[in-house]
């Protein structure tokens, strides 16, 4: 490693002392400079774009150029003629200024060379080839090379700080604008341009009406060779490891044309590789977003699903996926679009986990925790989506969309606790879900323009939960409560048969939803400078929840218990009922640099829960207001200042007062007179892109504060890990912040950055009858330098360091991680593409620390660039390190893991371009 890093620097410092600067600034001829021209080198001997620059606000370009060398000196901007000169550079640097004139030619413009990065108002163009150097395969590898573009951990797209909302290819949405789909499977050679589009709007009736600067999009431009063909890559492959024989087959098919488009992509293997992870795919909305996203109310419908273990850093001990995606678009005529898609995903994951917890107060005589646990996964999941949008005139728009999902689940996890001893735990669920979306726009005239949307979802949740634990029958009444069994008293508050060899407990439950949220839109633009929106809307939203807990018999019969430690049955019969009814408006003006959008929205609400024929009703009336501050600094600079006051609604499972069980340590009692939460949140935003330097920086700050927001009081049983939790308004007010920030330079073939994040947050709870007030900080700091050499090898160097500071109360813990990684790449003989890298993270946790090392690396070879066939060798966890090591704190405790991971694999693919 410290030759390899030795190596870097010397390239560094010689390609750095073997370049000049060619500056100067470019104005008309009155003498008033001219921002965004281009400027462009043309190496003469190789007759490649050697450098580039655009002029900022005051006309002035750089471009770093060789020594010794020839260059062909381009010079445009729009409605100027083209200047174009040679020139010669030796060892000093050289100042050029140039005057353009006024083009009255109406003959074609010769373009020999594209810009790299062009802008156009809120469009910023990158012309793809420009960022390669051969050994990309994905849009992801093109994308994280251009500047102001981040491809974060999770292989999402970032541009501004912001997550890109959407993904196009030549106009048409790519499985609803899945940006992780897009990165990992859009061939790299199909690329043409990449349009990143700021303050997009998908409606071009409201582009001039509605706040879009949080919406970010990116268009993807095909090659012409890449339209009416089909195009893409199959692989095949194959292995052997330690676990056993390896599989894969990835087929990745594409076709575009101006009316239709199809998209396939499937994926079956063994080694783990998985195209989208089983969180990404519960969180693929479809592109849903409620109506009432902004009027100031939030309801949580929380979620049923299965206590599911998330995989760490999509690794697991073993991991078995298919994986099947197919998505359309189709335009019969100009006025018609129709499209849709459909993915099917199967897994079978093996994890195995040690845990060791220790809780946050030792005087409340809580004991710590070691665990050791194994889990089997089994989930087989549909989605399908259907949408059309018809557009008869520039007035009217109309818009469907159905999203429907249904999924099959099954955890078995056996697990052993030092406190409790052997469980085993048994989940199942079979969910579906079906949301419906309607859009009607019209523009009366240029001054009035109107906007229906109605939401519809219906969704039905039925998780079973089994729990088997050990049990003496004959120690149930013994006085010394240490010579019980630990789960006794929990299963004599639950009314268990304590005459069984063992507790067989189980719980049913059914949640049901079905939920409206509609709202109608009017504006009117009073100028050019001014216009005032008006709204009113409505959310509707009823709940079923059913559950009960039952023993299962040595003899196999069922007891009903129909009690519990408060008294009170664990039979759930409830209906919940919300509506929240609303008026807005909004202002919104321009004045010089400022746009300014004041609003107020006023609510009627009502909350109503119905259980144990008692009905408990909270209808009040609220006035929310809100606002936005844009500053336009520059054209490529901004700031942004928001407002906002929520009101907080839970769901129907806060409400139940029936005894819930959560898993083997937990139950739950909801609380049936619990009530709305306040919350008032202030966010500032930063974002300059400097074309002159390529500098890019982005910040932001957040504040959020909750006025009575729903809390825990939690209760443990003496000597023992299970606790009962039943939610309260806490009456006392939480508090966060977050702050991040980052810095982007290009130094000609170098990038630097460095980022920042910031973390606090500070809430109150219940433990055992005592208040606990938490407080968390958090702060993480990456610094990463990188290269793009067009013939070089390339390579990634990242840092990372971050803290966790956690008081509890009466204990205070600090987690400090280090985490350096190095990257790279080369194109070699331009037939061996060489790619590996490396990942180190170490954690300290109380004066303990423990470390673990990844290392990848992939061989591939083509005869050319334009080869049907690539052949590649992969390997995987080369070091065969068994396990990951991570440190993490809740509200009660601060805990180890070591989480284990597959061996090293090793397979040979093959790869057909088509």
């Amino acid at each position: 490693m410290k030759h390899i890093l030795t190596t870097l620097l010397l390239l560094v410092a010689s390609t750095s002392f073997a370049q000049v600067k060619f500056e100067g600034v470019v104005k008309d001829s009155t003498g008033v400079a001219l921002e965004l021209a281009n400027v462009i080198a043309i190496n003469q001997e190789t007759k490649i774009l050697e450098s580039y620059a655009i002029t900022n606000d005051k006309g002035r370009y750089k471009l770093n150029l060789d020594v010794n060398s020839s260059y062909s000196i381009k010079v445009s901007y729009i409605g100027m003629q083209q200047i174009s000169e040679t020139v010669n550079t030796k060892e000093a640097g050289i100042t050029k200024d140039y005057i353009m004139t006024i083009d009255n030619s109406l003959d074609e413009v010769e373009i020999t060379y594209e810009m790299p990065v062009t802008i156009s108002g809120d469009t910023i163009t990158y012309n793809a080839d420009s960022f390669k150097n051969g050994t990309e395969r994905k849009l992801g590898d093109v994308l994280e090379k251009m500047p102001g573009v981040e491809i974060n951990d999770d292989g999402e797209v970032e541009i501004e700080g912001k997550k890109v909302g959407k993904v196009m290819i030549d106009g048409k949405e790519f499985f609803d604008g899945d940006t992780k789909l897009a990165t990992k499977n859009i061939p790299a050679n199909a690329i043409d341009k990449v349009q990143v589009l700021k303050n997009y709007s998908e409606v071009g009736q409201l582009s001039g009406v509605t706040n879009n600067q949080d919406n970010i999009a990116i268009n993807i431009k095909l090659k012409e060779g890449k339209k009416n063909f089909w195009f893409g890559t199959i692989t095949a492959g194959a292995g052997d490891s330690s676990s056993g024989e390896l599989y894969l087959a990835q087929p990745k098919l594409f076709y575009y044309s101006p009316k239709k488009s199809i998209n396939f992509i499937g994926d079956l293997n063994n080694i783990g590789e998985l195209a989208l992870s089983r969180r990404d795919i519960f969180n693929f909305s479809g592109g849903f977003q409620q109506p009432s996203q902004q009027s100031g109310t939030n309801i949580s419908l929380g979620s049923n699903d299965l206590g599911f273990r998330q995989l760490q850093n999509n690794q697991a001990k073993s991991i078995n996926t298919k994986f099947g995606a197919a998505n359309f678009s189709y335009s019969p005529k100009s006025t018609l679009d129709v499209s849709g898609f459909a993915i099917f995903a199967s897994s079978r994951i093996e994890l195995q986990e040690n845990s060791a917890v220790l809780y946050t107060d030792q005087t409340l005589g809580i004991p710590d925790e070691n665990t050791q646990s194994n889990t089997q996964q089994k989930s087989d999941l549909g989605l399908v989506k259907f949408s059309t949008k018809y557009k008869p005139n520039a007035s009217n728009q109309l818009d469907y969309d159905i999203l429907g999902r249904v999924s099959k689940d099954e955890q078995l996890n056996g697990t052993f606790s030092n406190v409790i001893g052997p469980i085993d735990q048994n989940e199942e669920t079979n969910p579906y879900k079906i949301n419906q979306n309607l859009n009607y726009y019209y523009t009366m005239d240029e001054d009035n323009i109107f906007a229906l949307s109605i939401q519809h979802l219906l969704q039905d949740e039925d998780p079973f939960y089994n729990a088997l634990l050990q049990n003496d029958p004959s120690n149930n009444t013994d006085a010394d409560p240490n010579n019980r069994d630990p789960f006794d008293d929990t299963a004599q508050g639950l009314g268990l048969d304590g005459t069984q060899v063992s507790y067989d407990v189980n719980q049913q439950k059914r949640v049901k939803t079905n939920q409206v949220d509609a709202k109608v839109d009017y504006w009117n633009i009073l100028n050019k400078k001014s216009d005032i929106n008006f709204t009113v809307g409505t959310i509707y939203s009823n709940q079923q929840f059913d559950s009960n807990i039952f023993q299962t018999l040595d003899d196999g019969s069922e007891l009903d218990t129909n009690t519990t430690i408060t008294g009170l049955s664990d039979v759930n019969d409830i209906k919940y009922t919300f509506s929240d009814l609303y008026l807005g408006a909004h202002y919104r003006f321009k004045t010089g640099k400022f746009t300014i959008s004041p609003g107020v929205s006023a609510h009627a609400y009502s909350a109503v829960n119905d259980q144990f024929s008692t009905k408990t009703t909270d209808n009040f009336f609220r006035v929310l207001p809100d606002l936005n501050v844009r500053i336009q600094l520059k054209g490529t600079e901004t700031l942004n200042l928001s407002y906002k006051m929520q009101t907080q609604f839970t769901d129907v499972n806060q409400f139940a007062q029936g005894l819930v069980l959560n898993n083997y340590n937990s139950t739950f009692r909801g609380n049936p007179d619990l009530e709305s939460s306040l919350a008032h949140n202030i966010n500032l935003s930063y974002f300059s892109f400097n074309m002159f330097n390529y500098t890019n920086v982005f910040a932001f700050i957040n504040y959020s504060k909750n006025i009575d927001n729903i809390r825990n009081v939690s209760e443990f049983q003496p000597g023992s890990v299970i606790r009962t939790s039943t939610p309260y308004n806490s009456g006392l007010d939480d508090e966060s912040l977050s702050a991040s920030g980052r810095f982007q330079r290009r130094f000609g073939k170098l990038q630097a950055s460095v980022r920042g994040t910031f973390n606090y947050s500070k809430f109150n709870q219940f433990i055992n009858s005592q208040v606990s007030v938490n407080e968390n900080y958090s702060q993480s700091y990456t610094a990463e330098f990188r290269s793009n050499f067009r013939e070089a090898p390339n390579f990634k160097l990242r840092y990372t360091y971050g803290l966790s500071d956690n008081d509890q109360g009466t204990r205070r813990t600090k987690i400090y991680t280090n985490a350096p990684s190095a990257e790279f790449d080369a194109l070699i003989f331009k037939k061996f593409t060489f790619k590996t890298d490396y990942t180190y993270n170490r954690q300290t946790l109380e004066g303990n620390s423990n470390s673990f090392g990844l290392w990848n690396a992939n061989l591939a070879y083509r005869k050319s660039s334009d080869s049907k066939w690539e052949y590649e060798l992969k390997a995987t966890n080369l070091l065969d390190t068994d396990s990951r090591v991570q440190n993490s704190n809740d509200a009660f405790s601060v805990s180890t893991s070591e989480y284990f991971i597959q061996p090293r694999f090793v397979t040979a693919r093959f790869i057909y371009n088509l």
